[in-house]
């Protein structure tokens, strides 16, 4: 349980959070934004980690002066962490194969691995490009991704591409937007709405199948 209120503390008070961080490591602080979108887009099981809100904290953080961070070099250190993060956990999907997922385990459900396979069902190789902006979805899509073998030059193509457009979007937004005063006095209200806006998409779509699927039973 502490280790949940440590992450949801984070992720509430990320600008906070990485105002620490920067006064105490400096120049480390590119490390540690780089393992956390790695890791976020890297490994299925750490789809809690914070995406959206991390890149849009960061990028207000650097627009209000004072945090020893380039704007230019950040965005490259993170599209290259989101582009390897997903090569990494595309190469495991390959290697692992769906039988990880399973019905009662909480991290790797069944249920998440067969949204994810609907959703490529129906956008084929662009799924890798707008499941960037779908949190879990953005974690477990790379996965699948490589169990369905998809060509690893193709799926590179549509890597970079996902992986840079959702980089810079949020952290420019975050950089030209995140200091406007009404934003920065409730940063925790909108660090809320970034989440909820996030999330409402695949909650919606998985309403909506269960909806279907009970209509059809």
């Amino acid at each position: 349980m502490e280790v949940i209120k440590s992450i949801i503390d984070f992720i509430l008070h990320i600008d906070k959070h990485l105002v620490q961080i920067t006064s105490a490591y400096q120049g480390w602080t590119y490390l540690i934004l780089f393992a956390i979108i790695f890791a976020e887009t890297g490994f299925v099981v750490t789809p809690f980690l914070p995406g959206d809100s991390l890149l849009f904290a960061a990028g207000a953080l650097i627009a209000g002066g004072n945090s020893g961070l380039d704007i230019y070099l950040l965005a490259i250190i993170l599209v290259v962490a989101a582009f390897a993060g997903n090569t990494v956990n595309y190469l495991l999907g390959s290697y692992l194969g769906p039988k990880v997922f399973k019905e009662q385990n909480k991290i790797l459900k069944l249920d998440y691995y067969l949204k994810t396979k609907a959703f490529f069902d129906k956008h084929g190789g662009k799924a890798v490009i707008f499941s960037r902006f779908l949190p879990i979805i953005r974690t477990v899509a790379p996965f699948v991704a490589g169990v369905g073998h998809m060509p690893f030059l193709r799926y590179s193509l549509y890597n970079i591409v996902g992986g840079a457009a959702w980089v810079l979007s949020f952290l420019m937004i975050g950089f030209f937007f995140g200091n406007i005063p009404v934003i920065k006095e409730n940063f925790t209200i909108v660090v809320m709405v970034i989440i909820l806006v996030s999330v409402v998409p695949p909650i919606y779509a998985a309403i909506k199948a269960k909806t279907g699927k009970n209509t059809a039973g």
